[in-house]
């Protein structure tokens, strides 16, 4: 079993380097970690007094692994998951906040488990994790998979500027479903006519 700071260097490889994507609301972003969040932990490391992105181009990724196995895994108790779902949870959660236990916990309500959806990784959450696991834990960490998946999906069908992670230029499947399925079973990847067929609504 991979050890958290295995999940989070995977995690900061799949991010990549220094991005300043107008559409992206995260703004400045360097391996995952984006200028807000530097910002509210105070990483000044030009030491000019202002958290910018000139601060974002300095990181490193040894602080980027350090601030997601902190902020990201450790202080939102995902450790507390069963470890079938913690790399994809933790993944999410580095990508979207606290959505990534709201959508975990959308997913419990659906199979039936009286969890509050509220981002809080509690006793309730977890107990209903164990349960939902027992059965099956390949098949609940897909059925997370997906549930991710579809979020993404929603995203963008909700905000156009988005679709470009959801789906290449080329017309396949883009980062955000390509990312989402890196924790599927293969059985449940789309095919690329499912993906586009998906997506013919977009424009």
């Amino acid at each position: 079993m991979q050890t958290v700071q295995q999940i989070a260097t995977d995690i900061v490889g799949r991010e990549g380097g220094f991005v300043d994507d107008p559409d992206d609301p995260g703004g400045a972003t360097k391996f995952g970690v984006t200028v807000h969040t530097m910002r509210r932990l105070g990483l000044d490391l030009s030491g000019d007094g202002v958290v910018d992105r000139v601060d974002v181009r300095r990181l490193s990724k040894a602080q980027a692994i350090d601030i997601f196995v902190r902020h990201y895994f450790e202080l939102p108790r995902l450790a507390l998951l069963p470890a079938i779902i913690q790399p994809s949870v933790f993944d999410m959660y580095v990508n979207a906040g606290a959505q990534a236990v709201r959508i975990l916990q959308r997913l419990l309500r659906e199979m039936r488990f009286n969890v509050a959806v509220d981002g809080v990784v509690g006793p309730q959450t977890v107990l209903a994790c164990e349960n939902a696991a027992k059965p099956d834990p390949v098949t609940f960490a897909d059925a997370y998979g997906i549930a991710r998946r579809n979020y993404y999906f929603r995203l963008a069908d909700r905000r156009a500027a988005s679709r470009k992670y959801a789906r290449s230029r080329a017309g396949g499947k883009g980062g955000w479903i390509k990312r989402a399925e890196e924790f599927v079973s293969p059985s449940y990847h789309l095919t690329e006519a499912e993906f586009r067929k998906r997506v013919s609504g977009w424009d």
